[in-house]
């Protein structure tokens, strides 16, 4: 057996299982608790804390020059962050923006971005950035004694793991973030409300989330823009930890024009310009005539919205807008944060400002300590120096003559080793004769302060006063009033698309190869347009450029398509198929256009039909929906209008030259079927098509009828129908000589 090493000595051998399953834990965790979660402390997230410390250590404060925002991201990272720039520096874009965040912490000089754009941000070699007077309120007391230091990550320097914030900044300012398995949506929240709520809780400590939300009214963000949540749902969110927040923007009128001038929170007024436009285009806004953007220095938001009359409904209107465009906005809570204890949870309000409250509360105990430490510590000096003072001259003598002063200083006056360094260290300009005088007053100065600082540390009562004094200086200091009110208001409900289109008169043309356009006006000849080669006119229907137009098929199949989607009728349109799915073999037969309450008479050659109502054959799914069931061997007729139920005849003619007359009243009113049997006809010529019917008409009283046979026609008066009546469903009487072999027929003066 050798006696060399093994190779493999020193390695840990784990299961693939349990290294992968410990690696992303560690980096799950890491994520929570280092990247995206805020502490309740002071609300900031661990690359915030570190862009305010950073500036800080730089001398950045409120009052300093500014200087260059590169060298505020080079110490972070260089320091305390070893991250990407541009997500550093985006961070602190977003911490100095006063459109993004409440209370800005970073006062920036240069381009920082505009709510239009927030990404519009120039480079950080170009921006320059200081302090906001706010961060006084998460830096003022650090160098008190209040927090906790740790190393960095190289272990090279010292950092602060949370800050002594003095307010409940993680309400305050709120916070977004993605961890791994979890997020947090904080909105943020106006001080002086969430400060009301802090000190009833400390004067009541039994106080419900009742008592604090008659305080916190709910968020409010760096907007005027107005909160619609109803207030109940604003409860429950503050009692459960999670919910969502509705804005809407606010508009005024003026001179007949609508001014949006405040928009919800992070939503660009172009954007909304451009979605409003996007729907003028489609022709699906047609009350409003123009668009303008007159935002300025001195009013950052004012888009003007100019409706095409004073008959437009301006309430309609909007209520549309916010219910289609970023007008109106939701935003996410999730007060998801990392607690005292270190662990994150989903919070509610009361737990959050109790739990803030408790780590106030050790923050000024640790504060008080430090202080009275100090206090102590300078008293027991002054206590060695005043006795050094009263025997100068032995002390003196002794400073010259011995070897080690400081040992037979602390022998002979019973001083500690500190007061005789003290004493040793002392210049001798300090030795003048009104030292002892001020020695003895800065001792009972200090001994005052020492008497105050040990009566606060020892009394809860007198320490929940001194938190309140602190807490109501700084709302008054920094507190503002709410910019967005909470008003309750009818939820947006966007406008039917038939109500939006342009009621324009329009003429929908299908050729026989089933292509299909539409042209503006009622005047179109679509026998004059110009068709592909082989192609050639089918049927038009006249109607709105708001209204469906209607299709039916060779196998009984109605379709609905909306006449101002359609292809423009300067063109040659586009085939129908396109857009409609009919059964395979199917050629569509006619269009039709109208109210919903038009009727019109649906046949098939074979004699059969009934009357329907066009809303009945509207279908807009792309499969359509089958209304009249088509014998074997029979074809689908063009659709008639039907003028009046009970005044119209039926007149139907067959390729023997037969027709047949009588009142419409006698055929039934469905929504769907074969129908009833207009013209007797045998089943077996009508599958061999040795005769068929060649038109059904449905004419009103009063009208003519004209039939065209090859180059001949000939016109029919109500008086001259007469002779051709009788019951539904007879053979029918023979047509004059020469219109035996009929082609069609019309209703009207048509020639």
């Amino acid at each position: 057996m050798s006696d060399q090493p093994r190779q493999d000595q020193g390695i840990e051998q784990l299961p693939l299982k349990s290294f992968t399953e410990k690696a992303y834990l560690d980096y799950s965790m890491y994520v929570i608790l280092d990247r995206a979660l805020p502490n309740i402390g002071d609300g900031l997230k661990p690359v915030q804390r570190r862009i305010v410390y950073a500036m800080s250590e730089l001398g950045l404060s409120a009052t300093a020059k500014f200087k260059k925002s590169a060298r505020t991201v080079g110490d972070v990272l260089g320091k305390f962050h070893p991250h990407g720039d541009s997500a550093c520096y985006e961070a602190m874009v977003l911490m100095a923006q006063p459109f993004s965040t409440r209370y800005a912490y970073v006062d920036g000089q240069g381009n920082w971005g505009s709510p239009d754009d927030p990404k519009s941000f120039a480079a950080m070699r170009y921006t320059e950035s200081r302090l906001a007077p706010y961060s006084e309120l998460l830096l003022s007391e650090a160098s008190q004694g209040t927090v906790d230091w740790v190393p960095n990550f190289d272990g090279t320097l010292e950092e602060p793991s949370v800050l002594p914030a003095r307010v409940p900044n993680v309400l305050l300012n709120g916070t977004t973030g993605i961890a791994v398995g979890m997020a947090t949506d904080i909105p943020p929240h106006n001080m002086r409300e969430v400060v009301s709520a802090c000190i009833r809780l400390l004067d009541e400590p039994k106080a419900d989330l009742s008592a604090l939300c008659e305080h916190v009214q709910g968020p409010d963000y760096p907007t005027e823009a107005e909160i619609i949540t109803p207030r109940a749902d604003i409860r429950k969110m503050y009692e459960t930890g999670n919910g969502s927040i509705r804005m809407r923007a606010v508009f005024e009128r003026e001179d007949g024009d609508i001014i949006v001038t405040a928009l919800p929170h992070q939503v660009s007024g172009a954007k909304v310009l451009e979605q409003i436009a996007q729907q003028m285009n489609a022709k699906k806004l047609p009350m409003v005539e123009d668009l303008r953007d007159e935002s300025d220095h001195e009013n950052p938001t004012r888009l003007v919205i100019t409706p095409r009359s004073n008959r437009v409904d301006v309430k309609a209107l909007m209520s549309h807008l916010f219910a289609s465009t970023d007008l109106e906005r939701t935003y996410r809570a999730n007060f998801n944060v990392i607690g005292i204890d270190g662990r994150p949870q989903v919070k509610n309000l009361h737990q959050i400002l109790k739990e803030w409250l408790e780590f106030r509360t050790e923050t000024v105990r640790r504060r008080l300590q430090h202080r009275l430490d100090k206090v102590n510590r300078r008293l027991h000096l002054l206590e060695g120096l005043l006795i050094a003072f009263l025997n100068i001259d032995e002390v003196i003598h002794i400073v010259r003559t011995e070897d080690e002063p400081k040992k037979v200083l602390m022998k002979r006056f019973a001083l500690s080793a500190e007061q005789a360094d003290y004493i040793l260290d002392t210049k001798l300009r300090q030795l003048a004769r009104l030292e002892e005088m001020k020695i003895k007053a800065e001792q009972e100065e200090l001994a005052k302060e020492r008497d105050m600082l040990e009566k606060t540390l020892g009394s809860k009562q007198r320490m929940k006063t001194l938190i309140r004094k602190e807490l109501m200086a700084d709302a008054e200091q920094y507190g503002d009033d709410r910019r967005s009110p909470i008003v309750e208001r009818v939820a947006a409900e966007a406008m039917d698309e038939t109500a939006l289109t342009p009621a324009e008169p329009v003429t929908v043309v299908l050729s026989e190869k089933g292509w299909v356009r539409s042209g503006k006006g009622h005047e179109l000849d679509p026998n004059s347009m110009s068709y592909k080669a082989g192609d050639g006119f089918l049927s038009a229907a006249r109607g709105r450029s708001n209204h469906l137009a209607v299709f039916i098929d060779s196998s009984g199949r109605c379709y609905g398509v909306p006449a101002h989607t359609l292809p423009s009728a300067r063109g040659q349109g586009e085939p129908l198929t396109g857009r409609l799915n009919p059964p395979a073999g199917a050629t569509f037969v006619a269009v039709m256009m109208g109210a919903e309450s038009d009727r019109y008479l649906l046949a098939s050659d074979a004699g059969y039909g009934f009357v329907v109502k066009l809303g009945d054959l509207m279908a807009k799914n792309k499969n359509g929906k089958a209304i009249l069931n088509v014998p074997k061997g029979a074809r689908v007729l063009p659709p008639t209008p039907v003028k009046d139920v009970v005044s119209d005849v039926v007149t139907a003619v067959t390729t023997e030259g037969r027709m047949l007359v009588f009142p419409l009243t006698e055929l039934p009113e469905l929504s769907k079927g074969k129908g009833n049997k207009i013209i007797s006809i045998p089943s077996a010529r009508v599958a061999s098509r040795e005769e068929y019917v060649v038109a059904i008409n449905s004419v009103p009283a009063g009208e003519k009828l004209t039939l065209f046979c090859g180059q001949r026609h000939t016109t029919f008066k109500s008086s001259d129908l007469e002779h051709y009546q009788g019951e539904r469903g007879r053979r029918g009487n023979k047509l004059p000589r020469g219109f035996q072999r009929v082609d069609r027929a019309s209703v009207g003066d048509e020639s």
